[in-house]
């Protein structure tokens, strides 16, 4: 980060009290992390899951810290030469400078949430961008009310255009990351079962990914998917609005076609890319969203066709004789289905599922994983080898089914030797699809 404050400044900014001896020194960045600070730099002591940075401020004033932002009553006394801004909340002071940060550049913001596939359209529309300006996103899991303010404060004068993903695990966390970001251009992408265990129900889960609304700038562009059923209600929205699907009426339509296509105002694009359906959906809510922010169709196309792949999403890999379908960055009920229906599609054999717990679905756990039997047996997988405590009720309810050769253990090495001698003997499709938590992605090490 480049800030141009003063630590004057950021007490206004922040509201918090500050104990300097020049309120008018320059703030241009900070640190969070004890052990990468040096001296003369700013410490910003925040408490996470499992740490309080508080507990390292005298460690970090011995190593030389020149600011020490903290919470009131929790900042131990400090030398004279060492500035201390006070703040109520140490977080919410961090987020209130990111969203100063943010309005105060003029940079064109789309921010993208849903349950499903919003790392891929945000991947996808970062990948456009950068053909229209220079652009900034968040990486990796920086999509929280920790990691979007850090995000954030990334811009520069340089950057014309953002892509910010938002994610949710609980109701408010929206309305929290996506007020910070003020977006030009917000995109959802769908409504389904994820998080369960704090959203409970999807009635829940709509209400928070739709929090995003509220959020938008003044005169921004709403994107969403008119394909989602619980979507379809925001067509009443009285605001501007782009509508993306296979559904004729959605505002852009993507065709059927082997390369991917859609209409847009009554005329055709057509992109020189393949994608599955799914990925169909991620990009034409990434072309909606450029089109809002004034992005020229060309750069759109550049963009998409020089789009490359997160790893462990639906990522293709080939080892002997085995096509590896890598897919173990998360796992919910419409990601697996998904998965098992391009598994399904496949024309190698034998067709081989490697599955584990898809993680956070609270009461309705053991109902979704039952219903994992059912798309294995749809999408007439060979083989399953199932992995984890919830999905022994996967692995129970096709006991009675001969059709696919089920292979249960609490953890992977139950089953390990086995898959490995079936993939030496026979290769095949071999597709892995796990939650985060399941280090599904290791298995490919063993095998």
């Amino acid at each position: 980060m480049k800030l141009s404050l003063t630590l004057s400044k950021l007490a206004s900014i922040t509201g918090g009290t500050l104990h300097a001896k020049t309120s008018q020194a320059p703030f241009r960045s900070f640190v969070t992390d004890s052990r990468v600070l040096a001296k003369g730099d700013a410490f910003w002591a925040l408490k996470g899951r499992n740490h309080d940075a508080h507990d390292f401020i005298k460690e970090v004033v011995n190593k030389g810290a020149s600011v020490i932002i903290g919470e009131k009553g929790r900042i131990p006394s400090v030398p004279d030469g060492v500035a201390v801004l006070e703040v109520e909340d140490s977080l919410k002071a961090l987020q209130a400078l990111a969203k100063y940060h943010r309005l105060n550049s003029a940079i064109k913001i789309a921010a993208v949430t849903g349950s499903n596939g919003k790392s891929t359209t945000k991947q996808m529309l970062k990948s456009i961008c950068a053909q229209a300006g220079e652009t900034v996103a968040n990486t990796g899991n920086f999509n929280n009310q920790f990691g979007v303010p850090f995000s954030l404060l990334e811009i520069q004068p340089k950057h014309e255009l953002g892509v910010f993903e938002l994610g949710a695990s609980h109701p408010g966390d929206i309305a929290e990351t996506a007020g910070l970001a003020v977006p030009d251009v917000a995109v959802i992408t769908n409504i389904s079962a994820a998080h369960l265990e704090f959203f409970k129900d999807l009635e829940t889960v709509y209400r928070t990914k739709t929090e995003i609304v509220s959020c938008i700038a003044p005169g921004g562009t709403l994107v969403y998917n008119l394909d989602d059923e619980m979507l379809r209600r925001l067509e009443a929205y009285k605001g501007k609005s782009i509508s993306f699907g296979f559904s004729p009426n959605a505002d852009l339509h993507i065709l059927d076609t082997d390369n991917f296509s859609f209409t847009y105002k009554n005329e055709a694009y057509v992109i020189d890319v393949q994608l599955q359906r799914h990925d169909k959906l991620n990009a034409a809510a990434a072309c909606a969203a450029a089109i809002a922010l004034g992005i020229f169709m060309d750069e759109i196309k550049k963009g998409l066709m020089s789009y490359t792949p997160m790893p462990m999403r639906m990522e293709r890999l080939h080892k002997g004789q085995t096509d590896f379908i890598l897919d173990c960055y998360n796992a919910n009920p419409a990601s697996m289905q998904n998965a098992l229906e391009i598994l399904g599609r496949e024309a190698g054999s034998p067709r081989i599922a490697v599955l584990g717990d898809m993680k956070e679905l609270g009461d309705s756990s053991k109902n979704y994983h039952r219903l994992v039997a059912r798309w294995l047996l749809d999408n007439k997988a060979d083989y399953a080898f199932l992995a984890g405590e919830e999905m022994k009720y996967a692995a129970d309810a096709l006991k009675e089914d001969t059709s696919v050769t089920v292979f249960y253990g609490a953890t992977p090495q139950a089953w390990l030797k086995d898959l490995k001698k079936l993939l030496d003997k026979r290769g095949g499709i071999c597709l892995l699809k796990a939650s985060r938590g399941m280090q599904f992605e290791k298995l490919l090490k063993e095998i």
